[in-house]
């Protein structure tokens, strides 16, 4: 079995903060990072990041690989492509696939949070076969085609008028009857004549043979069924917490994210956690970054102590 001083699940902003921190503080830290990268969500922001105060980057690699540069220069043994198998929060140990046991004096869950799925049918069957990623990595691949974004937010609209400027076709499909994205968006979208909103709709399967040829569409009044010939779909309904692995053991809201006191310990002793996972109402780099600090000083202040 290894021991640290701290076990870090999750090597996204909030990871690599408070391993940077830990070491700063003289705590000996390990990341474990699912993935065969880290990076979390930068991984999947194709767009500038000009909000993250003193660094501007063409897009979220880019300030992953900042991060890593400078964590690589301290102390924090970095371990990608594990898969945790059991996590025992109230003992602080976890147990890898394989059978590998590590152990902290403390741990702090920074799993971050993966886009929401529909869940009907051809979703999984047409991934990477016109189903989207991005719209800004994906805009060129959608030119002079037809395409649905499903979903009602910011990122919904945003991306309808990013996709618009290319796509000869832009249908933007919403369960409710209004929109909740900010009205400057609504309204610029509304303005483009190649896009369409269709509301008070659930979809109801995505179709095709090797590549996405059509969607249907349920209207949520009559029942009827509306099939749109399509080339692209791009789903933004949001995201939910990686929470699975901790569920039962901690405190959660009804959402699923892990509940958290100012300074980002649970209702466990000695387990913490930071970055989207725990903060649904500001999920931004900055907010990941700080609390990943903050963790990081309390289990040190506490270890001094």
């Amino acid at each position: 079995m290894s021991n640290y001083d701290v076990i870090i699940i999750g090597g996204g902003p909030g990871g690599l903060s408070a391993a940077f921190w830990c070491a700063e503080l003289g705590l000996k830290a390990i990341i474990l990072e699912r993935e065969a990268v880290t990076g979390g969500q930068l991984l999947r922001t194709f767009g500038d990041i000009k909000n993250y105060l003193g660094v501007a980057s063409a897009r979220g690699s880019e300030l992953r690989d900042i991060f890593l540069r400078q964590v690589e220069t301290k102390d924090v043994v970095l371990r990608t492509g594990v898969e945790i198998e059991t996590a025992y929060l109230v003992e602080r140990k976890v147990v890898l696939a394989g059978g590998e046991e590590i152990r902290g004096e403390s741990v702090i869950i920074a799993t971050g949070v993966r886009r929401r799925k529909l869940n009907v049918p051809g979703e999984d069957a047409f991934r990477g076969k016109g189903i989207l990623e991005s719209g800004v990595r994906d805009q060129d691949q959608v030119a002079g085609k037809r395409v649905v974004i499903v979903g009602g937010g910011d990122a919904a609209l945003e991306n309808a008028l990013i996709l618009g400027a290319k796509a000869e076709k832009v249908f933007v499909v919403h369960r409710r009857d209004e929109f909740t994205a900010r009205k400057e968006f609504i309204e610029q979208a509304e303005a483009m004549d190649n896009i369409e909103f269709v509301l008070s709709s659930n979809f109801a399967a995505i179709v095709g043979n090797e590549h996405v040829d059509g969607v249907d569409v349920r209207d949520n009044t009559t029942g009827a069924t509306l099939h749109i010939p399509v080339d692209a779909v791009l789903v933004r309904i949001g995201v939910e917490p990686n929470t699975e692995l901790f569920r039962g053991q901690i405190g959660t809201d009804k959402a699923g994210y892990i509940c958290i006191e100012a300074n980002c310990a649970t209702d466990l002793i000695g387990i913490f956690a930071i970055g989207d996972v725990a903060n649904p109402l500001s999920q931004t780099i900055n907010s990941a970054a700080g609390q990943g600090a903050t963790s990081a000083k309390i289990i040190a202040y506490n270890f001094i102590k």
